[in-house]
């Protein structure tokens, strides 16, 4: 008996951390940043993500997920959330301050085989860095900078990236606020010095944690939770780091543990699965080692609040405004060329609940430019819809179909093109052009062009919160890469606050 048991029983033998992990960890502690781009889109990411907080704090139910848990809590050198008064624990300022970048969706993008928001991370980022470095400088100690929130952003973009590259966690039900936790608790624990074996520690709970899953993304459950699940993410990450630096064991085999770890629980659609595929085939696929990629070549939001495959579709419906604005009612049908990506994450027909399901539908978000030659957050919501049946009357006589050629460049990495094409038909056989945009304006290949609307953005979200004299000097602070990068972090937090 004595030897059957022995047989059945598992070897307890400590694994080393998966490699996954370890290559995490030393990306963190180790790689140099030198690329210069890299520098120059942090900071502008930086000017954007603020901005789409501030305006996000115009909807109160946004605000309403803000402040401590405990109305009155005082926290010695708390995290300021910007555009407001609040000074939270890092914790809580994170979901904050991830909450109101993520809200009207509005902030950067980077699509791959998974799809997310990278600057989702700085709720992170600047909640710990902001109390870190008002405590550095209580202490007497030289506080941490502006360059090492700009590190942070460069750091945590590369690694959600990278992971996304290859890897569809939709693909298997999972959401991709999975990495933004795992970026998070990454930057997070080396802004808090962390060794290397904190880190991996932090790192592998990261992982353990498992996902949340898509639901609250889709028909017919689509729901504001998308516009804070990032939030809770980020701050996770800044939790998990916490965790690790108080001296928790970590957990090597988080990935790759036989039955109980993260590829056999989570990265597989069901067992047969796994016993249809070789191992390898079920593990994390990297076709580049972690560097600068992803911020060089990060999506901005410039024009529209709208899911980003979605970019293009309200750019080429606004240019097609003047053409069908006074033939709305001869209108027969609106063919919408797209990628799969496109359909099978927003394309949607019946009604739609609410916002947060209106500025994930394809067809919604063509129609409102179409017909009002425009899309603003304020675009999305109930009262605005209840007002204008014809945005649904519209959608009705909309076709979607899909290019392969548009599907394939999507995923080329020296394209990522977020195609989409639009043409209207009239009743009388007529039609408008077919106006295609295959590259939205917050591309790389479009960056000469979208920076300064970035900055135009930026101006005006800054506007919606701030008095005018010291909007102009943030925005010149900003501009100033070297006087920005030498900033201590607390100091640039206390222009945010109102």
């Amino acid at each position: 008996m004595g030897a059957n048991m022995g047989s059945n029983a598992d070897e307890n033998i400590r694994p080393d951390y998966d490699r996954v992990i370890q290559d995490i960890a030393d990306y963190v502690l180790d790689y140099e940043i030198a690329s210069a781009e890299a520098w120059d889109t942090a900071r502008f990411c930086l000017m954007d993500t603020l901005g789409c907080g501030l305006l996000a704090l115009r909807f109160p139910e946004c605000t309403k997920h803000l402040g401590p848990i405990v109305e009155g809590t005082v926290v010695p050198h708390g995290a300021r959330v910007p555009g407001t008064q609040l000074r939270l624990d890092p914790v809580t300022a994170a979901w904050d301050i991830g909450c109101i970048v993520r809200w009207l969706d509005y902030n950067d993008t980077w699509l791959a085989a998974e799809w997310g928001h990278p600057s989702d991370n700085l709720g992170a980022i600047l909640a710990v860095a902001d109390y870190l470095a008002q405590k550095q400088s209580a202490q007497g100690r030289a506080p941490l900078t502006m360059r090492d929130v700009l590190d942070g952003m460069i750091r945590a973009h590369e690694i959600q990236g990278v992971l996304a590259l290859q890897n569809s966690f939709n693909r298997v039900g999972l959401d991709h606020v999975l990495l933004v936790r795992v970026a998070s608790t990454a930057v997070a624990a080396k802004l808090k010095g962390a060794s290397r074996e904190q880190l991996l520690a932090a790192i592998s709970h990261a992982w353990v944690d498992g996902s949340a899953l898509r639901t609250y993304r889709h028909a017919p459950n689509a729901g504001s939770r998308k516009s804070w699940a990032a939030g809770d993410a980020t701050s996770r990450g800044v939790r998990l780091a916490d965790i690790a630096m108080r001296g928790e064991m970590g957990i090597p085999a988080a990935l790759t543990a036989k039955q109980w770890g993260f590829y056999d629980v989570c990265f597989s659609v069901t067992n047969a699965d796994l016993q249809r595929k070789p191992e390898a085939e079920r593990q994390f696929q990297f076709p580049r080692p972690y560097g600068s990629y992803v911020m060089e070549n990060i999506l901005f939001k410039i024009s529209y609040p709208a899911e980003f495959h979605a970019q293009t579709a309200c750019e080429a419906a606004v240019a097609l405004h003047p053409q069908v604005k006074d033939r709305i009612d001869e209108i027969d049908r609106v063919v919408i060329t797209t990628h799969e990506s496109a359909i099978r994450i927003i394309s949607k027909r019946g009604p739609l609940a609410n916002a947060a399901d209106r500025d994930h539908c394809l067809q919604y978000m063509t129609a409102v430019p179409l017909l009002f030659g425009n899309l603003v957050a304020e675009h999305y919501e109930d009262d605005f819809h209840a007002a204008h049946p014809e945005i649904d009357r519209l959608r009705e006589k909309m076709e979607v179909v899909e290019d392969k050629r548009y599907s394939a460049e999507y995923l080329e990495p020296d394209k990522r093109s977020i195609a989409n094409a639009v043409q209207v038909f009239f009743t009388d056989g007529s039609a408008t052009d077919n106006v295609a945009v295959e590259y939205p304006v917050g591309h790389r290949r479009r960056r000469a062009e979208g920076i300064p609307l970035l900055q135009q953005k930026f101006r005006a979200n800054l506007a919606t919160r701030f008095p005018g004299r010291r909007c102009e000097d943030i925005v010149a602070l900003c501009a100033d890469a070297e006087r920005l990068m030498a900033m201590p972090v607390d100091e640039f937090m206390d222009l945010l606050v109102i």
